[in-house]
């Protein structure tokens, strides 16, 4: 199992290279389309561009609000904040992407910050199932997600995160880090790296090839544990030939008959049904979606202008393919109608 996964705002700055990508013509062995998971976050995010996502089997989840650049406000926050901010992004983001089937079940906090037991009682609280925010340092062979009823298999990696203490029932699809070594059998050793444009070593094309092949391999030829690519789109649109060699990447990787990009809630699935590599292609959880066809809901979404008491002095655009709220969506008012202009 791969799972490619890209955090941040949704709109016309990175749509097309999704659309490269996420190509129809890119199928699993199953036949289905290849599909990811986009942890979105609130401004400047074109919700009818997430809809369109979304209609065509990706996994939409939430990554807050605000993504407020105080780091440790993640870390420090309260209960009631985790709500506003991650409740209240899940709302906006049904709302305005017009997502009905509750499907929005995964998070991942800002900066990869941990809340603590703060995070995990809101997410048992509103019904998410997953995090996918904690980091686990560089090992062989890398873990596989696990529920936090138990300790976690690993320590708090990093000073700044605040892990949970106590048990919740809540899954952890972890982020294990990356080998970015040029040479893993000669080079020293060189602490590795959760986000793919946090390698800052990798600055030519044939190393990124090289690196992806390599940690690909430490996951397949070892204990299968899902193969986690995690990205900032940005990463990708300003380095092009690292988008190209991506994907060359992908489609040598469909190439081998067990291997499935998936989301991270099918992952979970797999893994609480798991299925024989001899029958998975009938695997119902894994052909949801499976090979979309037609056109988007809208060609001409609206672009609301609209201000908040929350943010004075700013008009942003609201891009939906539904009808205006009255004013900009955000921590006290997500559904845009509750507050005065």
């Amino acid at each position: 199992m791969v799972t490619i996964t890209f955090d941040d705002a949704v709109n016309i700055d990175n749509m097309d290279l999704y659309d490269d990508i996420f190509h129809p013509d890119r199928k699993n062995p199953n036949g289905c389309g290849i599909k990811g998971t986009f942890f979105v976050s609130h401004k400047y995010t074109n919700y009818s561009a997430v809809q369109e996502l979304h209609r065509r089997g990706h996994e939409i989840a939430a990554h807050s609000i605000t993504h407020k650049n105080d780091e440790k406000f993640w870390t420090e926050a309260s209960v009631e904040e985790y709500v506003q901010e991650f409740a209240g992004n899940r709302l906006i983001i049904e709302r305005f992407a017009n997502i009905t089937d509750s499907s929005i079940i995964g998070l991942r906090a800002p900066y990869l910050r941990t809340g603590g037991n703060n995070q995990f009682t809101m997410m048992e609280e509103q019904g998410f199932l997953y995090d996918s925010t904690i980091t686990a340092p560089l090992s062989n062979p890398p873990l596989w997600p696990y529920t936090l009823y138990f300790r976690m298999p690993h320590k708090c990696h990093g000073n700044s995160h605040a892990c949970p203490s106590q048990s919740h029932a809540v899954w952890e699809i972890v982020m294990n880090e990356m080998d970015r070594r040029d040479d893993p059998t000669f080079d020293e050793d060189l602490p590795g790296c959760a986000m793919v444009d946090s390698c800052s070593n990798i600055n030519q094309p044939e190393q990124f090839y090289n690196f992806l092949n390599h940690n690909f391999n430490r996951h397949y030829n070892s204990n299968r544990a899902p193969f986690g690519l995690f990205f900032h789109a940005s990463w990708l649109k300003k380095n092009n030939d690292f988008r190209k060699t991506f994907i060359k990447w992908i489609g040598e990787t469909l190439t081998k008959t067990d291997v499935y990009f998936v989301t991270m809630t099918q992952v979970i699935q797999w893994m609480q049904e798991p299925q024989d590599v001899q029958v998975i292609k009938e695997f119902e959880a894994w052909k949801d979606r499976c090979d979309v066809k037609g056109v988007p809901y809208c060609s001409h979404p609206n672009a609301c202008p609209l201000t908040t008491r929350e943010l004075p002095g700013e008009t942003l655009r609201l891009h939906t393919c539904l009808q205006c709220p009255s004013n900009y969506p955000w921590l006290l008012d997500p559904t845009g109608n509750d507050l005065g202009k």
